[in-house]
């Protein structure tokens, strides 16, 4: 009994420690496991976070990119609007024009039916005087025919023949005089209209295109940042492209271009080319700079004397040495009023070559005095005087003849004509000036002109 209660404590025993051991073993194991677990549910975290910041890195670059997108498509947008308003404001100016024009000729055939009645009531007023005249002339006739009667009466024969004599001679002379009136009358209306007929001709025969042209000083530019690079550090590459050009170079916040602003047409013609030169180059720096400006402005002058030879050949003008002809293509650059000066060269030696044959004149005098006419308005800050005078100083450099000098500085009438070519050029001008769409008005007047319109 002992040796099985004993076998029995012992069994109890192994059981009590095999069930702590057990227990221990589990805790051991649940601690194991717990940890694992901790592990594992911390880099599932991780990676959830990873996750994440990689979507949100993703959502927005995708925004970003949406973002450039809209503005992108908002910004051309903004330019098809832009120019479907420019192309509505042109149809609507196109639209006025024609009502002005139509108007226009109403007023003048309207002003000119009124003038037509003025003369008529003129020419009645005339003759009636005319003829109230002649009646008291008459009136004193018969008085002084009655009286010399009853001298004659108490006359001898010879001084009677003194008196007839006397008469006839008065007679004959006031005839005389009223018949060089009528046909100085005759002579002036046929004149006049012999002129008009030239004239009118000379338009018919020379139509030429509307020569208005827009003075564009814009530069487009493919990005914000070359606006610092054009700009330089402390802003010292636009200083030196403004000393460089002689121009004055505006930048603002106005997306994808830059303004070159200058009242001088050739020099703002090769800051707007040096400018273009420059973004394509890449290479923007104050010795860059003037190295590009000069290149450019050798190539414009090569310019200016291709479009000298150009126009002088359109007139078929000979005997101009290059410094005329380069001077003579400047005026491309040159504007009055919105007409291209060149071309209104041209025009005028052509409109006075057709009416030098007309009237019987050398043609080629009137072609060469028209082309040159204006060479004046090529060097206007480079010489004193208006525009007559220097362009006459010019070509007596040249050796020209005096027919053209008198024809250049007399076409605005400063001076006496001495030749028929001097009035012929300055027709020329005034036609080829004042034709529908050879020069832009200034905005006062246009806009005056729309206010009547509107009225």
């Amino acid at each position: 009994m002992e040796i099985l209660a004993v076998g029995t404590a012992t069994t109890v025993i192994i059981a009590v420690v095999c069930l702590i051991a057990g227990a221990g073993g589990c805790f051991v194991v649940h601690q194991v496991l717990g940890r694992i677990r901790a592990r594992t549910l911390e880099q599932e975290l991780q990676n959830q976070v990873e996750m994440a910041r990689r979507e949100a890195d993703n959502i927005r670059k995708t925004a970003e990119l949406d973002a450039t997108r809209e503005m992108m498509e908002k910004r051309e947008r903004f330019n098809e609007e832009m120019e479907k308003t420019q192309e509505q404001m042109r149809e609507q100016e196109r639209r006025l024009s024609k009502r002005e024009d139509t108007l226009d000729r109403q007023a003048e055939q309207l002003l000119e039916r009124e003038n037509e009645l003025k003369r008529e009531q003129h020419l009645l007023e005339q003759r009636k005087q005319s003829c109230d005249a002649r009646a008291k002339e008459l009136s004193a006739l018969i008085a002084q025919q009655k009286n010399q009667l009853l001298k004659i009466t108490s006359m001898d024969v010879e001084s009677a023949r003194a008196l007839l004599l006397q008469q006839l001679e008065e007679e004959c002379e006031r005839e005389m005089n009223a018949l060089i009136e009528r046909r100085l009358e005759e002579t002036t209306e046929i004149a006049e209209e012999k002129s008009r007929e030239i004239i009118s001709t000379a338009i018919q025969r020379y139509a030429a295109e509307q020569t208005c042209e827009v003075s564009v000083s814009m530069v487009d530019i493919p990005n914000d940042e070359m606006k610092g690079r054009i700009i330089g550090r402390e802003g010292r590459n636009i200083r030196a492209f403004e000393k460089a050009t002689g121009v004055d170079v505006i930048v603002d916040d106005t997306p994808g271009v830059i303004v070159v602003s200058g009242f001088n047409p050739m020099r703002r013609e090769i800051a707007r080319l040096s400018m273009e030169r420059l973004i394509q180059d890449g290479r923007i720096h104050p010795s860059r700079i003037e190295e590009l400006v000069a290149q450019t402005r050798k190539d414009v002058q090569q310019k200016a004397l291709a479009m000298g030879k150009a126009a002088a050949q359109e007139v078929d003008v000979r005997g101009l040495n290059n410094k005329m002809l380069t001077m003579l293509g400047s005026l491309h650059y040159r504007t009055s009023f919105g007409q291209n000066v060149l071309r209104h060269s041209v025009e005028v030696a052509f409109l006075a070559q057709v009416m030098a044959d007309e009237l019987g004149l050398d043609g080629s005098i009137a072609r060469r005095a028209g082309l040159l006419h204006d060479i004046g308005k090529a060097m206007d800050r480079e010489m004193e005087g208006s525009h007559p005078v220097i362009g006459v100083n010019y070509l007596k450099r040249f050796k020209e003849s005096p027919i053209i000098l008198n024809a250049v500085e007399g076409h605005h009438g400063d001076i006496p004509a001495d030749n028929p070519y001097t009035p012929l050029i300055a027709a020329a001008d005034a036609i080829s000036a004042s034709r529908p769409g050879a020069r832009r008005e200034t905005l006062e007047r246009y806009i005056k002109r729309l206010e009547k319109l509107e009225e």
